[in-house]
């Protein structure tokens, strides 16, 4: 296996595992909007938020978002690096793509969780603020 080719599995290995672990806390399914309270019964809510961050979590998660954007902008870099000639280092620019593929996957795939759950809520009646 050359070099780069080797640098590359390792950046992408380590991008899954550190997803992986950003992972650990709170996802975009455990999201609890702020919502106007007023004449709501508290107990009804609670459990109407549970069914939504239920709904929630059958998106793809951050993690798993991450991941496939991590591949995804690592192959696209070095498509891109290719196509531009010798100018630009394949590896390098596999590692940028597949940083910014993860970022944005992930960041993508948390905001459509909370979204999923505004929604949901907003469905049943309660004025989601934010």
């Amino acid at each position: 296996m050359n070099k780069s080719l080797a640098r590359c599995v390792v950046l992408l290995c380590s991008t899954s595992l550190i997803v992986g672990c950003a992972n650990m806390g709170p996802t975009g399914a455990a999201y609890r909007p702020l919502v106007d309270t007023q004449g709501v019964d508290m107990n009804k809510f609670e459990r109407d938020l549970q069914d939504c961050q239920g709904f929630a979590q059958q998106t793809a998660s951050a993690g798993q978002s991450a991941v496939a954007g991590a591949v995804a902008g690592a192959a696209l870099g070095a498509i891109l690096a290719a196509a531009a000639g010798g100018e630009y280092s394949r590896t390098s620019t596999a590692r940028v793509g597949a940083v910014s593929g993860a970022v944005g996957a992930g960041a993508e795939a948390e905001n459509s969780q909370r979204n999923v759950i505004r929604r949901c809520l907003g469905g049943r009646g309660y004025r989601v603020l934010q």
